[in-house]
């Protein structure tokens, strides 16, 4: 007898809010905008976003599962109140890429309305991504999530470099893809389910020493994939290139946005599904977080072009990131989601600053049209000095708060070694990102590049930077917050 799935569309109502509105928004933007005013349906997409953290609202602190196959037994997708915070930041990240897309667009000659609901179905696959407890529901969700931003990175049509950096990313995205369905293969194969929990109860009534040689290799090729869009070492050779050719709100977006979401899944099959294969999977997750440290940092201290260094920068990131993953503790958890919006809201606001400083037809990204910002334009520079000290991790920012969490956890955990590695890498960033400052501040300008400011772009510097300080200064409510989603991350 086949069994219908229990189905409760609670559990996935800011999810489902954001793909309804993002496929109303299609048609109304081609029935009812006007061609020359695309930009309202950049508003409307910031109102769809807004609803959905409405929604989501008093789902805090519920626990519940949907696509069930009989009451009782594990779902495809969990509400919890990790996923519930990651919803929120999600929402938080992909209205701020709308924000200062709204003048982006139109100066650069490319504003089209699918723009913003392609930012709204990538954010659901985002969400997606965090409520995930099935390896199909994960694929499916990072697939949607993919295939928009490829489309994104070829936004700027016709600009050869925005084609070519979205046709490298998809010719590799398609390949990572590739890597992570034969791993499903295997572990289905070796454990005759793809649900995480189910693999989990597999693995735990194994016996001492038992361990199926698919499956281990079957996880082996997910965290190949997952190493691709995260952008861990090796697997990181698109970053450059793709961030560089891509619109400079798609890179920002994609910088954090990407990263939080695959993190987020990459923890949840780590601690829920093979916790017992920590002992496989350490070391390897040891040793990409220890290049992906090393090279990212290295790479961008001959960086010139401050898109491509901060692209370089992201890479580091990544691997600071993912010392909270490693260290199997609630402070790690904790870590890990303090960092993610930490530097959500630094790389978001660095980006930004670069936007205000593009001209159309020509794209300042020279680190030598920084000198002199503060003579030009006292407040935008005061922001982006603020961003870099914080992706240096330099107090009173949320950057240092982050790494200091994350570092800490690390230690606790026995990741000595590594947390040293972290501590060197972040010493020799640091010298990249106030070189920035300098400039700004102690240089003469090398020519007049004038930084165009406009509402939407400015209220996205502004939130960032008022981020940036306020969590770094008064850090407890998004501890708090992160203290009570922990227990849902880590499977209890």
């Amino acid at each position: 007898m086949i069994e219908i799935p229990q189905i409760d569309l609670t559990v996935i109502a800011p999810m489902l809010t954001v793909f309804a509105w993002a496929s109303v928004l299609l048609l109304v933007d081609l029935l009812v905008i006007p061609r020359d005013r695309k930009r309202v349906t950049g508003y409307l997409a910031l109102g769809g976003l807004g609803v959905a953290a409405l929604i989501a609202l008093p789902l805090w602190g519920k626990a519940a599962t949907t696509f069930t196959s009989a009451p009782g037994s594990p779902g495809m997708v969990v509400l919890d109140n990790y996923a519930l915070t990651l919803t929120w930041l999600f929402l938080l990240i992909g209205a701020i890429a709308i924000a200062i897309s709204l003048d982006y667009l139109p100066r650069q000659g490319i504003e089209q309305g699918e723009f913003y609901p392609l930012i709204l179905f990538a954010v659901g696959g985002m969400i997606l991504m965090a409520q995930g407890t099935d390896l199909i529901v994960l694929f499916l969700a990072i697939e949607l999530l993919s295939i928009t931003l490829y489309v994104l990175t070829g936004f700027a049509y016709p600009r050869l470099s925005s084609e070519e950096a979205a046709m490298k990313y998809l010719l590799l995205g398609a390949f990572a893809a590739g890597f992570f369905v034969y791993g499903i293969a295997l572990v289905f194969g070796a454990t005759g389910s793809v649900n995480l929990f189910e693999i989990g109860l597999f693995m735990s009534e194994l016996e001492a020493g038992v361990m199926p040689i698919l499956l281990v290799v079957g996880i082996g090729l997910i965290l190949v994939a997952f190493g691709f869009k995260v952008a861990l070492v090796p697997f990181h050779m698109w970053t450059p290139d793709v961030y560089e050719g891509s619109p400079t709100p798609v890179a920002a977006f994609m910088s954090v946005g990407t990263k939080g979401a695959a993190l987020a899944g990459l923890l949840r099959i780590l601690e829920i599904a093979v916790p017992t294969l920590a002992d496989s999977w350490t070391p390897i997750l040891w040793m990409m977080a220890a290049l992906t440290m090393i090279w990212g940092n290295v790479a961008a201290l001959v960086q010139n072009n401050v898109k491509r260094m901060l692209a370089y920068s992201s890479i580091g990131h990544a691997g600071y990131i993912l010392l909270g993953i490693m260290s199997v503790s609630e402070r790690g958890t904790q870590g890990f989601l303090y960092y993610l919006l930490a530097y959500a809201l630094t790389n978001l606001g660095a980006f930004a600053v670069v936007i205000a400083l593009e001209q159309r037809g020509e794209s300042a990204w020279s680190i030598n049209d920084f000198n002199g910002l503060w003579k030009r334009q006292g407040m935008l520079a005061v922001a982006m000095a603020v961003f870099m000290i914080s992706l240096a991790g330099v107090p009173p920012t949320a950057g240092f708060v982050g790494k200091f969490y994350v570092f800490t956890a690390a230690w606790e955990s026995g990741l000595g070694w590594l947390v040293l590695i972290a501590v060197i890498t972040s010493a020799i960033a640091a010298f990249f990102y106030l070189r920035i400052v300098v400039r700004m501040f102690m240089h003469e300008p090398v020519r007049e590049v004038q930084p165009l400011l406009y509402r939407g772009l400015s209220i996205g510097i502004g939130v960032s930077a008022v981020g940036v300080m306020l969590f770094g200064l008064i850090p407890s409510p998004i501890v708090a917050l992160a203290r009570q989603s922990i227990i849902a991350a880590l499977g209890g």
